[in-house]
């Protein structure tokens, strides 16, 4: 697939077909996503890869959002949880050395790639966050015991940060074209790039 094609066709996609992904496919976008860049090459990012249909059980419930809107987003056979290494970055220079925290933005980078690896190979993707239930009215501080809950579940270490998560597989059948409303919504270079200097 031309590059020009992968760009136009990554949209948040989130409701998927009930299909299984060839193991080497999955393996090929993995590879995809190290192929960024990273602050004086540290590669402060790991995945968390859930492909057994158990571990997928055990973590839907952390997306409880998302999962109540969208049900079908359950059916995606991938999913992948980028994490932020930001003490690798602390070890090379005090955070107050780095002009920007790269842990995070080297992540989210990470995780571009790999959606991109994955329309690559036909398939499509959605980057959520996990949150807990926002039809309750929870305090901030839940969303840091949510987390946690979360990093128990899976023996996630301390110091690694889930920056979302990102669901991988074949868009439902009967899933609509975008709807025009979202497309008016996209920003014209005009709005956001300023040639020469700050213009406004």
């Amino acid at each position: 697939m031309e590059f020009s094609e992968v760009l136009r066709r990554r949209r948040t996609v989130r409701e998927f077909a009930d299909r299984p992904i060839a193991p080497e496919s999955v393996e090929r976008i993995l590879a995809g996503a190290q192929r960024g860049p990273s602050a004086k090459f540290i590669q402060g990012f790991a995945f968390l890869v859930l492909t057994e249909p158990a571990d997928l059980e055990r973590f839907w419930p952390f997306a409880p959002n998302q999962t109540r809107h969208t049900p079908r987003m359950t059916n995606a056979p991938l999913v992948v949880v980028p994490l932020a290494n930001r003490a690798a970055y602390l070890e090379q220079r005090p955070a107050e050395r780095w002009p920007a925290p790269y842990w995070s933005i080297d992540t989210g980078m990470a995780a571009m790639l790999l959606q991109l690896a994955a329309i690559d190979e036909g398939l499509d993707a959605f980057l959520f966050w996990l949150m807990p239930d926002a039809a309750t009215d929870f305090a901030d501080l839940e969303v840091a015991v949510h987390v946690q809950r979360f990093r128990d579940a899976f023996g996630i270490p301390e110091g690694l940060d889930p920056i979302g998560a990102i669901a991988i597989g074949h868009r439902a059948d009967d899933l609509p074209p975008q709807r025009p409303e979202v497309t008016a919504r996209r920003r014209s270079p005009e709005t956001f790039v300023h040639r020469g200097r700050w213009q406004t």
